[in-house]
């Protein structure tokens, strides 16, 4: 088992058909494109539907549909699914549970201007402000 959360989210080794023995060995599985069945291990995991893991990942669902046939991801959609996966992951360890970071990650938040926070997960700087806010969070601090 690897001691990498965010390869757990993403199916673990298995799904990725590889050994993780680094965080270089994920950049590389990034860089050729996850595969397919990792997207449907974030989506189980979270409760998501194809919709919701359409437009966080900004892939129209016919593309969703063609990655499926083709059963690898390309390289920038692959960062976007990473990017979902690290910052549910974050959540996860933060809030305690699967379940709860699902919920805390699908309502709006406060701290984020009233935003829900997988919203923001479109852009790298939003996802800064989530685990900005997630970190506010594990610290006791009122967010």
């Amino acid at each position: 088992m690897t001691t990498f959360p965010v390869v757990e989210m993403l199916g673990g080794e298995k799904t990725l058909r590889s050994k993780i023995s680094s965080p270089m060995t994920l950049v590389e599985i990034l860089r050729k494109g996850l595969p397919y069945p990792s997207l449907e291990a974030v989506m189980r995991t979270l409760g998501l539907s194809r919709e919701e893991a359409s437009e966080i990942l900004m892939l129209p669902m016919r593309t969703l549909v063609r990655r499926k046939r083709q059963r690898r991801l390309r390289a920038d959609e692959s960062d976007r699914l990473y990017r979902l996966a690290r910052v549910a992951s974050r959540a996860v360890e933060v809030l305690g549970s699967v379940d709860a970071a699902g919920r805390w990650l699908r309502h709006s938040n406060r701290a984020l201007g009233g935003v829900v926070p997988l919203d923001l997960l479109d852009t790298e700087a939003g996802a800064e402000e989530v685990e900005h806010v997630l970190g506010r969070i594990e610290w006791g601090v009122y967010s």
